[in-house]
């Protein structure tokens, strides 16, 4: 049974925003630990050929993840999420950034900040998130690094592990 669940990434250049609201089908409390425990993050995060490899994770407020996209030919692009604001199931609010192995933070490419939130829909979850970038520069700069697309191969990632899991 195929069903259609809903799907919307907006860019707002006058707000230096990118809005995506996504849903799932599972409920909230799966939803929440995909995108909050490392273990479950590491299997879904990153578009194929690409897998997610966490270095540390320390989920609450002042906490970070400090985490790898790993590339097919073992290349790694680091990334440091710091966790600013967290109310459990329901919202988190983290800064983005890349960097390096160590946990320094690269300013020659885009930072954000994101606010995702967790709603109940019907036996679904709606996540939605809020990217807000310090200027357009670094907007645009995350749009042509292949953003949107490599993020929408990740939510289908997550879909199939949420099928395979309510299956198993």
């Amino acid at each position: 049974m195929s069903m259609s669940l809903f799907s919307d990434f907006t860019v707002d250049k006058t707000k230096n925003t990118i809005n995506i609201k996504r849903e799932f089908a599972a409920d909230r409390s799966t939803v929440w630990d995909c995108y909050t425990k490392s273990e479950i993050l590491d299997q879904w995060w990153m578009p194929m050929p690409w897998k997610s490899r966490t270095k540390t994770m320390d989920f609450r407020e002042g906490g970070r993840w400090h985490y790898a996209a790993v590339g097919p030919n073992g290349e790694e692009h680091w990334a440091i999420a710091s966790y600013v604001k967290i109310e459990p199931q329901k919202l988190f609010i983290a800064n983005d950034a890349f960097g390096d192995a160590d946990g320094n933070i690269n300013p020659q490419l885009p930072q954000s900040k994101w606010t995702m939130n967790f709603t109940d829909m019907g036996n679904n979850t709606l996540v939605h998130g809020i990217m807000e970038f310090p200027d357009l520069e670094q907007l645009e700069q995350t749009i042509a690094m292949g953003f949107k697309e490599g993020l929408d191969m990740a939510m289908q990632n997550l879909d199939a592990m949420l099928a395979n899991t309510k299956h198993s």
